[in-house]
């Protein structure tokens, strides 16, 4: 080694330099086309994408780290300050920093990029990973304060002085961004709290309902059934009442009403629904659907039919299509659909004349004096 380095000092100071770049241009291509095709082979025999990503977002920086390190190493040792085309200042600040420059921000890119492929490829393996968005933003955070401290230290750059402004600052633009700070924290509760997760469907007090389609550091955006995006500040979500449909299972149980007339056999009607809902693709036959006498109602014996559907979103889509085929089986069955009736009670003066009241729907007569004058309420037949 010290026989190279005595062979560069030797040298003239133009080769020096274009010795220095080859050295380390070679060195990059090797890491390239050897050592990071070799461990390509590696991983592309293991069962797990962990490794895939962490080699996919880490060729760039590690590549670039030996071509631009190597410039900044040789650069520094003395035997090639005295060779080279540039004074040490002009070498500091032409190479050094701005070699090390580009090397925190590849490596930042690098390692937030691969943080937030890892969060993706949890975020489906199980409730334990939920909190993975909320870490992937803090680590976004992290990265961003990390390199930008790390370039002004390259840079000489001395900080304290910036601290204590940021102090003052911090406060001004806490009160100025108190909303956008609220929704930070407030997506940290959520997530922590376990009140939903990417794919759940929600309902809020506020009447939106939707399914979470993204967290963010902000807000938390939902797609609703008629496939408009919403976005509600987290801050929001973190004091309102949130019905979550999905939890603690994605199954949902709905409600389906019907009546049918007295008279009806009730055993044959309850057995002809249940099979229709046992009949329907979006209903689930576990657990099985029943029947339930609710109320003895003015016209009719009010039913619900009560089955299970296997996502909130397909409600809607299951209550369409059991209405549809109980309408066709009750008609098929000679089974009543009843419906409001309104009766007229015939009434006679002393003279002869025949006078008609009208019964409202409940049944109760109406009688002409305790609506108007009794000459309005009455017609002669």
């Amino acid at each position: 080694m010290l026989q190279t380095l005595e062979f560069l000092s030797g040298l003239p100071p133009l080769q020096a330099t274009v010795l220095v770049l080859v050295l380390s241009l070679g060195a990059a291509f090797v890491v390239e086309f050897v050592v990071l095709r070799f461990a390509r082979h590696v991983v592309s025999e293991t069962n797990t994408e962990f490794d895939n990503i962490l080699l996919q977002e880490l060729r760039i920086p590690v590549v670039v780290t030996v071509a631009l390190a190597g410039v900044f190493v040789l650069t520094r040792l003395p035997a090639f300050k005295s060779g080279v085309l540039f004074t040490p200042a002009e070498l500091k600040a032409f190479f050094d920093n701005p070699a090390l420059t580009i090397i925190v921000l590849v490596w930042a890119y690098a390692l937030n990029q691969m943080v937030n492929r890892f969060v993706e490829a949890v975020q489906d393996r199980g409730p334990r990973f939920d909190f993975a968005p909320v870490f992937s933003n803090i680590w976004t955070l992290v990265v961003l304060v990390g390199a930008a401290g790390l370039i002004l230290h390259v840079w000489e750059i001395e900080i304290t002085p910036l601290l204590g402004a940021a102090g003052i600052v911090g406060i001004t633009v806490g009160f100025a961004a108190k909303d956008t700070v609220a929704n930070f924290f407030g997506g940290i509760a959520l997530y922590f709290d376990d009140t939903y997760k990417i794919g759940d469907f929600i309902e809020l007090d506020s009447g939106e309902s939707g399914s979470v389609v993204k967290v963010g550091i902000r807000s938390t955006m939902l797609l609703t059934r008629d496939e408009v995006l919403i976005t509600v500040p987290n801050s929001v979500l973190n004091s309102a009442k949130i019905v979550n449909r999905s939890a603690p299972q994605h199954r949902k149980r709905i409600r389906v009403p019907i009546g049918v007339a007295y008279g009806t056999d009730i055993d044959e009607f309850e057995d002809l629904v249940v099979d229709i809902a046992l009949a329907e693709n979006l209903a689930l036959d576990s657990p099985k659907p029943r029947m339930r006498l609710r109320r003895f109602g003015d016209s009719a014996l009010e039913y619900e039919l009560l089955c299970w559907v296997n996502n909130p979103t397909k409600e809607a889509r299951a209550r369409h299509f059991l209405n549809r085929e109980i309408y066709k089986g009750l008609n098929e069955s000679g089974i009543e659909i009843p419906y409001p009736k309104r009766d007229l009670s015939v009434q006679f003066a002393e003279d002869g004349r025949r006078l008609a009241t009208a019964a409202n729907v409940d049944g109760e007569v109406a009688d002409g004096n305790d609506v108007g004058d009794e000459a309005s309420n009455r017609r002669e037949l």
